[in-house]
């Protein structure tokens, strides 16, 4: 990141070799959401044994420098490791080593190269460190090299006796910073300027503590120098400071406090407005983010406060890409305290983060990830390179070097996670969790149903990998009692797509849900019915498309509910699961916060609760549900002290229960079951950005402290309001968790198979293939086994659902009947010669049944099934036309549980 500031046009160079590997250029840059240049997409590089401290560029060749002592091939490829002393020139385009090959040595001591930076007509590379000679050329701490020849310049031989660790240029002077406190045998502390031809200049800006980075302004009439220093020629200024190029005379000091005491400036970057700090602190209090300053009055611009180390800054078309490990940017409404972030973009004009996220870990030594930047290239592609200590890029094994091309982008979106849920007769809810692609932000989502390849529904979203929302569509060209099956996919704007999601599968209710349509008229900004069969994803059922993660994969699908209904529960171990909100929000200061719980624990726990973090304890935390050893229930908030109402009764004992926390102008109230239990007047509660929290947080102060904080038991129907429901409204929502309500019973086929009149003495009984044709004649049989009705229900509604197979042709565009079998049969026995007898009468039709590899379904007549109930249940598939439809058989791997009955019971 060291520019090069001066009259002289860049040349466009390359140095040696073309290059070895025989990777090709990479073409013109494919689409990434702007203002982004480069992709994601590492491309293979040579990489190093060591750590790189300092990258540069001339033209097509990257100068890399470090601590390290061989080259080797990228992970995966083929070819021998090249020693490389300290110093490595690579091919931009292919990643290879060129022939320039140089290495740095110290008698004593371990050498080490800190810093490069290319002259400004690009002839000459200078290299900073800790090093005694140049293939065997003596030098001291600072070396220029002849670009051409790829040879130190023998007469440049100023004398650094201490690490030079950044470097910057112009024409004619070159200037120092780092850990020295004379040059040339002269006082210089820590920052010093030599000419091109190594003599000591005037130039005087002696600093108290290291310098760590040191640029040019454009104008070339000022020098911004950074480090770990308080005093700049006796001047206060902390880390950063503005001197004047010639003297070093201090034109802008920033006094200790403007930077905190226990942080350091490590890089400074300009562009032609401004110029950015990279900085990183220990200790408490530290900054370890970005700022912003305008070069027209060095007055700050903006300061971006995440913590995480920040090593290097690069500028590139607008955009200001950083080097660190960010690990905490919820001061700047972003991700809180939790996952490593190594690599990140944002404009220069704002903190806000891009939908850029190529990653590394830490690495080797001080554990610190990415530590220099240098863009190359002379044709249309440009290449961003990364180095450091870092051993993994991507997920894939690739040490201290790295690089990202301006395109093609190759990297499809995640494959979105999908629910589907329906609780009234005509409307079909689908919702999913944004997808992620770690080089564009807006994605383009389809939603297909049943099977088709043309989209129902499209709409375009943004996405962070800490940003990702709910989307949501509601389908209301629905039928009361049929079954839809709905799959999604995330295309970027070249066209990279996801596979297809999962199946998301749904059964319209003939009359609606009482108990979540009641929430969700009563205003439910959340609510969690936990009715998923994967993780990590909580689908939100309100209209506030609040959705949430889980944490270490609790059970799902645990039955029965606290609701009548389809419904199911969550259960959760008490030691290390839980839920929280995908979504950060303001503290609301007017709420409801509801659950129904079922447990046997005397540990406590946590029911429900908003917090500052997410997979970690939160700092700040309150609005709360919890649970005592004892079982008894506590709701509370903090007002400049914990505030609490709890119950005398104990809830532990295996049952569900229904509670129930409001705060809003009235004060706090606590039911349970449907009872007002406790009240006071406080109407206060602390005012943070956060997250809402179910099965475990931070209780560290908060009276009655249960022995675990995560709670063990099952949880079922969370919602979270922005009002305070009144009395009258809790107390029907728990009368309403007993309503009766419509159940769904699916059935799979026990036997299946078909019968040929093209060969008539032949039994198909392992066919993974059914088929239904009038001429020549083919028939389908099936047996299903039914259960009996719950007790007070009768038999609403039925459906036959079959899946069409892959082959082509599989559909048919002929009406289907479904017919009852009133003849016996075996699935092993039955053959075109001694088929069963039918039933004269359909009991439904198949219609539509067009496309391949598509669930279809068929309305069959209640009543014909109503009286076989609890027995077994044959039905022919049978056709009079020509057209023969394909379907799987329950055989199948692709079946997906076809062929099955969809029964659906509910009160008379």
């Amino acid at each position: 990141m060291r520019k090069s500031w001066g009259l002289a046009a860049a040349l466009v160079l390359t140095v040696g070799a073309a290059g070895v590997g025989g990777w090709a250029l990479a073409p013109k840059a494919g689409a990434v959401t702007p203002p982004v240049a480069f992709t994601a997409d590492a491309l293979p590089t040579w990489q190093t044994n060591g750590i790189v401290w300092a990258l540069a560029q001339a033209g097509d060749t990257v100068f890399v420098g470090g601590t390290f002592s061989e080259v080797r091939p990228p992970a995966g490829t083929t070819g021998t490791p090249k020693g490389a002393v300290n110093f490595a020139a690579l091919n931009a385009a292919t990643g290879a080593p060129t022939s320039c090959s140089l290495s740095f040595t110290v008698g004593e001591g371990s050498a080490t190269v800190r810093t490069l930076v290319v002259s400004p007509d690009q002839k000459t590379l200078y290299a900073g460190g800790y090093f005694g000679a140049v293939n065997g050329t003596p030098v001291s701490s600072l070396a220029a090299i002849d670009i051409a020849t790829c040879k130190p310049k023998p007469a440049f031989t100023p004398s650094f006796p201490a690490t030079v660790r950044a470097l910057a240029v112009t024409d004619d002077t070159v200037y120092a910073a780092g850990d020295f406190g004379t040059v040339n045998g002269h006082q210089r502390e820590r920052f010093a300027a030599v000419t091109t031809s190594g003599e000591l200049l005037p130039f005087k800006a002696d600093a108290d503590e290291p310098g760590r980075a040191i640029e040019v302004t454009p104008d070339g009439s000022k020098v911004l120098i950074g480090g770990d220093f308080f005093t700049v020629n006796g001047t206060n200024s902390h880390a950063l400071a503005v001197v004047d190029a010639n003297s070093g005379a201090v034109t802008k000091a920033y006094p200790n406090g403007f930077i905190p005491t226990n942080s350091v400036v490590k890089d400074i970057e300009t562009d032609g407005t401004g110029f950015y700090t990279g900085n990183e602190g220990t200790g408490g209090g530290v900054f370890d983010g970005r700022i912003a300053f305008d070069l027209s009055n060095y007055e700050q611009r903006w300061r971006d406060t995440c913590l995480g180390a920040t090593q290097a800054v690069e500028e590139y078309q607008g955009v200001l890409y950083s080097a660190s490990h960010a690990h905490d940017c919820s001061t700047v409404g972003e991700f809180p305290d939790g996952r490593r972030y190594h690599l990140l973009a944002q404009p220069t004009t704002s903190t806000g983060k891009l939908g850029w996220f190529p990653d590394t870990n830490d690495g080797l030594g001080e554990g610190i990830g990415p530590r220099a930047f240098t863009i190359s290239g002379s044709g249309a592609t440009k290449y961003l390179w990364v180095g450091g200590e870092f051993t993994t890029t991507n997920g894939k094994a690739q040490q201290g070097l790295t690089r990202f091309a301006t395109g093609p982008d190759k990297g499809a979106p995640t494959v979105p996670q999908v629910s589907a849920a329906a609780i009234s007769p005509n409307q079909v809810h689908v919702r999913w969790r944004a997808s992620t692609d770690l080089d564009d932000s807006k994605l383009t989502y389809k939603v297909y149903r049943n099977g088709s390849t043309t989209p129902v529904h499209k709409v375009e979203g943004d996405s962070l990998l800490w940003a990702r929302p709910q989307f949501s569509f509601k389908d209301t060209s629905v039928t009361a009692g049929q079954t839809y099956s709905y799959r999604v996919t995330a295309s970027d704007a070249d066209g990279n797509t996801s596979a297809l999601s999962a199946n998301a599968t749904v059964t319209v209710p003939t009359s609606t849900e009482a108990y979540p349509s009641q929430v969700v008229a009563d205003g439910a900004s959340l609510y969690w019915r936990f009715d998923e069969s994967t993780t990590p994803y909580v689908a939100d059922s309100s209209n506030g498309d609040h959705n949430g993660l889980y944490v270490n994969a609790p059970t799902l699908r645990q039955t029965p509910p606290a609701v009548n209904g389809p419904s199911t529960a969550v259960a959760l171990n008490g030691t290390n699961q839980k839920l929280y909100s995908d979504k950060r929000v303001n503290a609301p200061s007017t709420f409801t916060i509801e659950t129904w719980f079922k447990t046997t624990s005397n540990r406590g726990g946590k029911l429900i609760g908003f917090g500052n973090n997410t997979t970690r304890n939160s700092g700040s935390y309150d609005k709360h549900l919890y649970m005592t050893n004892t079982g008894n229930l506590v709701f509370g908030v903090y007002s400049g002290g914990t505030r609490t109402l709890s119950t005398w009764g104990s809830y532990n004992n295996g049952k569900w229960h229904h509670v129930v926390g409001t705060q809003g102008p009235g004060g706090m109230t606590l039911y349970v079951d449907g009872k007002q239990v406790a009240s006071n007047g406080v109407t206060g509660s602390q005012q943070y950005t956060g997250y809402w929290h179910v099965g475990a947080d931070n209780l560290n102060g908060w009276p009655l402290r249960p022995s675990s904080t995560f709670f063990a038991g099952q949880l079922d129907e969370t919602a979270v309001y922005p009002t305070a429901l009144s009395a009258q409204q809790v107390a029907k929502h728990y009368a309403l968790a007993t309503a009766p309500a419509d159940t769904v019973s699916t059935v799979t086929a026990t036997d299946d198979t078909y019968a040929n009149a093209g060969a008539p003495g032949t039994n198909y009984a392992t066919s993974t293939s059914l088929a239904v044709r009038g001429t020549s004649a083919y028939e389908s049989y099936l047996r299903f086994n039914l259960p009996a009705a719950p007790a007070g229900t009768v038999l609403k509604n039925a459906r036959l659902a079959v899946k069409t197979t892959t082959a082509t042709g599989a559909g048919t565009a002929d009406k289907v009947s479904v017919v009852p079998v009133t003849g016996d049969w075996t699935e092993t026995g039955v053959s075109y010669t001694n088929r069963p007898s039918l039933g004269s009468a359909p009991i439904g039709t198949l219609s539509g049944a067009t496309d391949g590899s598509t669930v279809y379904s068929a309305t069959l007549d209640p009543t014909a099934l109503a009286s076989e109930l609890g027995g077994s249940y044959s039905v022919a598939l049978t056709s009079t036309g020509t057209d023969p439809l394909w379907l799987w058989s329950s055989e199948a791997p692709a079946a997906e549980g076809t062929p099955q009955l969809v029964l659906t019971f509910g009160a008379p």
